[in-house]
């Protein structure tokens, strides 16, 4: 049979999703060999090798699809979610900023920079807290740079005894819910510790028992610190809202255990969505909305928020699933429920999701009616000047060229408001385009050139290469 490169992906796509990432990965590998270079292809692989722990590989893939393309947002986030499995927060962070500068609308970028904070602050402590005294040499180093050293570096007995001193002032309940079934192991060789004619003895192969349980300790504190960064608890918007709710009714009041186990729900389909499994999300979020449906507003406070919510949630699942037309009747549901009950928020959310899916499917007037409709509801000058590009570009494939600069000189200027280099940058490639269609080749040079100078402060080869092709 002939082996297409879409056969490969698809293929390799099943497996990944099966859990057999082995032999996914032999079959990205020889996608790439028919279509090297191909940044769909090369992102997946990068998140195959993420599963099965080869972060380096991962990175270098998620970097290399960025080499082909700076703007593709499935590259940044990959390469944001690669270097914070890393323990490179810092970075991390930086390339979900970016990610989400670039697609505002794409919820998982949020949820990336959440994540990011609350790992350095889990690492770090809080900023406020921090104070630097000046005893000893200063100097910036890298995660990565740090754990290097480390492994090049046996740890020695003082160092451990340290850690065990630092563990005992840490919270015992605390250390049992991130340590969870191995909290028994660790108190067990805590108290092998105490027996001293046991720690002096040596086994058959001649290692020292208490060199043993020293490191049995050491990787479960390890463990413990991974899992503290690695599962932060997010303050979730819904729940604060609950919050609130409930200190206007009762000062006393506490959240019940249904809006409490709606918000971990509720965080749960954002994570699947944000980490792939679209089609799981969309199941959850379709049994959670059957639940909430059924309860009344006193059991379930802001319930039709949280059914608006829930219709955006299978909406995006379905957008990334593929199937359009449901992701568009999902999205004109939350809609319906925003107007219906007064929301402005949920309003502008629907607007924006629904003119996505248009411009996705290629009706580029609805596209514009829609956003045109949510101008009003932007909050904020990135907000705008990300929705006026949008128009704008809608508006360019209609060949409505005069409108479009219209609106490429709108996008600019809020761009300019919030002093974001890169939506300058791409305002004015939207302007000098709309100026060719026009005839104003003067013009078009003269933003070609401002345009060139704003890709090499972002900075962005690829952009420069464009803009001087």
């Amino acid at each position: 049979p002939v082996v297409s490169f879409g056969n490969l992906m698809s293929e390799g796509i099943a497996l990944s999703r099966r859990g057999q990432h082995d032999k996914a990965l032999g079959c990205f590998n020889d996608a790439l060999k028919l279509r090297a270079g191909d940044k769909h292809c090369l992102i997946t692989r990068s998140k195959c090798f993420l599963k099965l722990g080869d972060t380096e590989n991962s990175l270098k893939d998620a970097e290399a699809s960025l080499q082909i393309d700076n703007t593709f947002y499935e590259g940044l986030y990959q390469k944001a979610e690669t270097l914070y499995a890393m323990g490179d927060f810092e970075f991390a962070l930086v390339f979900y900023h970016r990610g989400r500068r670039l697609r505002p609308d794409l919820h998982k970028f949020q949820l990336g920079i959440h994540k990011a904070e609350e790992a350095i602050i889990n690492c770090i402590g809080n900023p406020s807290s921090v104070k630097l005294e000046s005893k000893e040499e200063l100097c910036f180093v890298s995660r990565q740079a740090e754990s290097k050293k480390d492994n090049q570096k046996q740890q020695n007995k003082a160092k451990d005894q340290k850690d065990q001193k630092q563990t005992k002032k840490q919270s015992p309940k605390t250390e049992q819910q991130l340590l969870g079934q191995l909290y028994a192991d660790k108190a067990y060789l805590e108290k092998l510790l105490k027996d001293e004619d046991l720690m002096q003895s040596s086994t058959r192969q001649g290692a020292k028992v208490m060199d043993l349980v020293l490191d049995g300790i050491s990787y479960l504190n390890q463990r413990r610190d991974f899992w503290q960064q690695q599962k932060p608890i997010y303050a979730r918007e819904y729940e604060r809202k609950v919050l609130r709710q409930g200190r206007a009714r009762a000062k006393k009041q506490k959240p019940s255990d249904i809006a409490r186990a709606i918000a971990k729900e509720m965080e749960d389909i954002e994570l699947m969505l944000a980490r792939g499994s679209a089609e799981q999300s969309c199941r959850k979020a379709e049994h959670l909305l059957k639940k909430i449906q059924a309860w009344s507003e006193d059991e379930v406070p802001n319930k039709y928020e949280l059914i608006g919510n829930l219709h955006s949630c299978i909406g995006n699942a379905q957008l990334a699933m593929g199937q359009m037309e449901a992701a568009l009747h999902s999205h004109q549901m939350d809609l319906e429920c925003a107007r219906e009950h007064a929301l402005p928020d949920a309003t502008s959310r629907a607007l924006d999701n629904i003119g996505h899916v248009y411009a996705r499917i290629g009706k580029f007037q609805q596209a514009i009616n829609t956003w045109e409709e949510k101008i009003p509801l932007a909050q904020s000058s990135l907000e705008k000047a990300w929705l006026f590009h949008e128009i704008g570009r809608c508006y360019l494939e209609l060949d409505n060229a005069e409108v479009a600069q219209d609106y490429g000189e709108q996008s600019l200027q809020s761009a300019d408001e919030e002093g974001d280099v890169e939506w300058q940058l791409h305002a004015t490639v939207l302007v000098a385009q709309a100026q060719v269609k026009l005839k104003d080749y003067q013009s078009a040079i003269l933003n070609f050139e401002r345009a060139l100078e704003k890709a090499r402060l972002v900075p962005s080869e690829a952009a420069q290469n464009g803009i001087i092709a």
